[in-house]
């Protein structure tokens, strides 16, 4: 691990924060070639999950109000606890000085996490004392404010993107066409004040996530053929439940036999190990484990964790929820806002005698004009009749009218209800992209002995990798520099490929430098070149390679066919 983390940093691939200030623990960099990387691994993600029919991307504020994370629970629920050492004043996690003492610490309150701490004689991480001061709860979430002085409004910097995509539901409802199921995808930033953060790029401070919101009516779940997913993977079911115990099984054996309890988790733990692989990850290394019943989130009825082996353990990487109703209802309540409905059509419509509100159109139209039809089809769909008048009704953007006494009539009449309103359910995926991208230059980092001498390859799949190909002329003179740039030129014109160009130091290095940071492709200019317009393309993996005409390599790669020229 020390030789990858010391290539990561000499490369620009990640780098320490804030160096020349001496640095800022939990965050990091992306350097030239890192940031190439993780864009293409968010752009892989984007493109995989936007594969779902009505599934579209969405892009929200980083900065969320207070009353939208009170809502939520993040406010009361969004913390971890702390024990300062008695001697040293070192602060750290107490579930993370229990860990491989207790097979939940998470799970455990203030006075159980000093006991335990107490019973196993932890030692302080920096001063190796035993004395520790009670564990006390820390909110992970940066305060911020939105506005100036004394009309500030409380904020916080969001911990997930999830609200953001609850708060869109009404825009996604319409944008869907009042028909679930559908989803949003959203990346970005996400922000947690965490108390001692190690391990590198494993936990951060300001972090990279990825998530998708999909909504079903609970009444009838999308239904997915599992059996395309025949692979058997590591599943860990929940320790405390009847599935207990470690097991290799296929998703569609999981789901039947109960293991997994909805069929939208198991069709997302597939397309989760699905994209996994697609970017490199070695499915070898990778475990889906069920949380238990004492360590589930406050939203969730059901969450897996996606886990990945490396150089530091087994480390969740993504987190798969049935969330329930519970956010979209816990944001009803909250705002008083009727919008995050979802609307079911009975088979058969329904006679029913009720009280109704009758528009006075000779009202309602001239005083709403061009929304007059919006509130007569609103003021039909009330099933509870307000007590009195005048009443609040809300439009569909979100706006409030008043509705009098001269604007509607009540009547007792037989009525035909053709449906009814309900609270979507959400499934979520959600990936730690920085945790991810740490994992595909873990599983692909590859050493072998060359002339004497250590040599590194970094295999990557070509979708990651921070260039298609590097066009390297053998000397930079002769005619040979000004060939290979109109080659990089004619290959970054053609859309989706990325070439670099390296004229520096022998073209040994150059192999090197472009092996050591995974680029597949290399594309040589030397003097044949000059003569009748070929090159050779070198592979990564094996060093071999061939000679092709310039014309024909710009084919293959445009079609994405290199590899058939070996």
């Amino acid at each position: 691990m020390t030789r990858l983390a010391s290539m990561l940093r000499r490369r620009g691939v990640i780098l320490p924060s804030f160096e020349i200030y001496g640095g800022v623990s939990g965050l990091v960099d992306y350097g030239p070639v890192g940031a190439s990387i993780k864009r293409r691994v968010i752009d892989c993600w984007i493109e995989h999950w936007t594969g779902i029919p009505n599934v579209r991307e969405v892009d929200s504020p980083t900065i969320t109000p207070e009353p939208v994370l009170v809502a939520s629970g993040h406010v009361g629920e969004f913390n971890d606890h702390m024990s300062e050492c008695g001697d040293c004043g070192g602060v750290f996690r107490s579930d993370h000085l229990l860990s491989g003492s207790h097979d939940f610490p998470d799970s455990l309150d203030a006075s159980q996490l000093d006991s335990e701490i107490e019973n196993n004689g932890v030692c302080c991480p920096s001063c190796g004392s035993k004395e520790w001061k009670g564990a006390s709860p820390m909110n992970l979430m940066f305060r911020t404010s939105i506005g100036a002085m004394g009309k500030a409004r409380q904020a916080y910097m969001r911990p997930e993107t999830a609200q953001g995509m609850f708060m869109l539901y009404p825009a996604l409802f319409r944008h869907f066409r009042q028909k679930l199921p559908f989803g949003a995808v959203q990346t970005g930033r996400g922000y947690r004040n965490e108390i001692s953060p190690r391990q590198g790029m494993i936990r951060l401070r300001e972090f990279n996530m990825a998530e998708m919101e999909y909504f079903i009516d609970p009444e009838s779940p999308p239904e997915v053929d599992l059996g395309s997913w025949d692979s058997r993977v590591v599943l860990i079911p929940d320790p405390e439940g009847s599935f207990a115990g470690e097991k290799k099984i296929s998703f569609a054996e999981a789901f039947d036999s109960g293991i997994v309890r909805h069929p939208t988790v198991a069709w997302f733990l597939a397309m989760t190990l699905e994209f996994l692989e697609k970017v490199g990850i070695d499915t070898g290394k990778v475990r889906f484990r069920q949380h238990a019943s004492t360590e589930m989130a406050h939203y969730a009825s059901d969450c897996w964790d996606c886990e990945l082996a490396g150089e530091h353990g087994w480390v969740e990487c993504v987190g798969i929820a049935n969330r329930t109703c519970h956010d979209l209802i816990a944001h009803q309540e909250h705002s008083g806002s009727s919008q995050l409905r979802g609307w079911r059509e009975y088979e058969t419509p329904r006679q029913e005698i009720r009280d109704t509100l009758a528009p006075i159109g000779s009202v309602i139209g001239p005083k709403f004009k061009e929304r007059a039809n919006e509130v007569t089809k609103l003021l039909g769909d009330i099933v509870e009749i307000p007590d009195e008048l005048p009443f609040k009704l809300e439009l569909e953007d979100g706006s409030i009218i008043e509705i009098g006494e001269d604007m509607v009539t009540r009547r007792t009449e037989e009525v035909t209800i053709r449906g009814e309103y309900f609270t979507p359910h959400v499934i979520e995926p959600a990936f730690g992209i920085d945790r991810i991208i740490w994992h595909i230059l873990d599983h692909n980092f590859n050493e072998i002995e060359k002339e004497g001498e250590m040599y590194t390859i970094l295999s990557l799949e070509q979708s990651v990798a921070p260039f298609d190909v590097a066009v390297l002329p053998l000397f930079d003179k002769d005619g040979m520099g000004e060939m290979a740039r109109e080659i990089a030129s004619e290959v970054n014109s053609i859309m989706g490929i990325t070439a670099d160009l390296d004229t520096s130091r022998s073209i040994g290095r150059r192999y090197a430098r472009c092996d050591e940071i995974g680029v597949p492709w290399a594309i040589t200019v030397d003097h044949t070149s000059l003569e009748d317009g070929s090159v050779t393309i070198r592979r990564r993996d094996d060093q071999a390679q061939v000679r092709v005409d310039v014309g024909a390599l710009l084919t293959h790669l445009s079609a994405g066919a290199v590899p058939e020229l070996f």
